[in-house]
């Protein structure tokens, strides 16, 4: 089977739109909308094929730009290696400079648009840090877990999940929804009894168990959704589902739970590989571990003391 390897350029807007365009009729999946970008000419480095694929599309000149993650995408009759690149900075004004369609979409208007596989994904991942903490699970009252709490926010960590094993009073959960929209973070709630109206959240995060159970997204696509898995069947589902982005566990020993048999780094980038949906890896991470896990593709890393 034939295998293209093509770049992708990714351009954001000041009010966090990004730039799509349509593809032309008579090009392979005509009429799809896609992110700007095309095939590697030979003895050509990705980074000077993107810099003239956005010359020749959309007629800017790209100043500064930088990688951002691979993704190879299976068709019936090809795989296609996409390589992402984020670009920073450009001179000029985009047009459609091969008389096709373009648009800035932002993350809620995606789905109005038939994207090619992989095009949500893929801008979604940009808006999500590399760090997720995950709060501990019982003491939510105590000055111990508040001031954590509050430290964290201080570090710059801009995604937390608020995990809890007990039922907790909704004007504590207001309180840190607060404290998370004053500093441009976002909460999502791992509570029981999820009932995916709560009003005091970003979105919230399922676990496996929850996960499986369910037929369809159980909200819109305004709230966040996060799954926790183990393995890639487990991811998979989550793909099926249109969870926003998985954590997949544990890769490495914790000392938390010295009983589960840690997936190990390849495992865990085997899932990675086979999934378009961001992923964060859990367990046994740490800071030191964060440029290894970006390597691998992966969003970042997760954890309740990783950070």
């Amino acid at each position: 089977m034939e295998t293209i390897k093509a770049v992708v350029g990714l351009i954001k807007s000041s009010d966090d739109r990004f730039l799509i365009s349509k593809r032309r009729q008579g090009k392979f999946m005509s009429g799809y909308w896609e992110l700007p970008g095309g095939k590697i000419n030979t003895s050509e480095t990705a980074e000077n094929a993107i810099k003239r694929e956005l010359k020749e599309e959309l007629g800017i000149k790209v100043i500064v730009l930088h990688f951002v993650r691979s993704i190879t995408h299976k068709y019936p009759d090809r795989n296609v290696d996409l390589s992402y690149f984020l670009i920073d900075s450009f001179e000029g004004s985009p047009f459609g400079a091969e008389n096709q369609q373009i648009d800035w979409a932002s993350i809620t208007s995606l789905g109005a648009y038939r994207l090619l596989p992989s095009v949500k994904e893929v801008i979604y991942s940009l808006t999500l840090p590399s760090m997720y903490w995950i709060t501990p699970s019982i003491g939510h009252y105590s000055d111990e877990w508040v001031n954590e709490f509050d430290n964290k926010l201080a570090q710059g960590i801009k995604l937390i999940q608020l995990r809890a094993k007990n039922m907790l009073d909704e004007r504590f959960i207001k309180s840190l929804y607060i404290k998370c929209n004053n500093n441009n973070a976002r909460l999502l709630l791992n509570t029981i009894n999820k009932t995916y109206e709560e009003n005091y959240a970003d979105g919230w995060h399922i676990t496996t168990q929850e996960m499986l159970s369910l037929g369809t997204r159980p909200c819109g696509s305004e709230k966040i959704i996060g799954a926790s898995t183990h393995n890639l069947t487990e991811a998979l589902k989550a793909v099926e589902l249109n969870i926003d982005f998985i954590v997949i566990s544990p890769v490495q020993a914790t000392k938390t739970h010295p009983e589960a048999h840690p997936l190990g780094w390849q495992a865990a980038k085997d899932v990675v590989d086979k999934v378009n949906t961001p992923v964060y890896f859990l367990g046994g991470m740490g800071v030191k571990d964060l440029e290894k896990t970006i390597k691998f593709g992966a969003q970042g890393i997760a954890g309740v003391s990783a950070f």
